[in-house]
């Protein structure tokens, strides 16, 4: 489990990263591929329960394969 004083905007970012993946039509093993990343990571990013962060080049990655803006994904709603 990764210490931060931020944990619930890493499990907010993993939400929204699942949603976009889901609405461009991806499974986790597919999306994984496209960022070069392993299920397990996506698995883990993703999971409510678990805070694992990712680094600028990985969430601009993810931006670029889900066609939307990196700031989509840390915006608060």
């Amino acid at each position: 489990m990764m210490k931060t004083e931020f944990a619930d905007k890493y499990i907010t970012l993993g939400l929204k990263i699942a949603y976009y993946r889901k609405k461009a039509g991806y499974t986790q093993e597919t999306f994984a591929e496209l960022i070069d990343k392993s299920v397990n990571f996506v698995g883990q990013v993703e999971g409510p329960g678990t805070v694992r962060g990712v680094s600028l080049e990985t969430l601009f990655k993810i931006a670029q394969v889900l066609k939307i803006s990196p700031a989509k994904l840390l915006e608060e709603d």
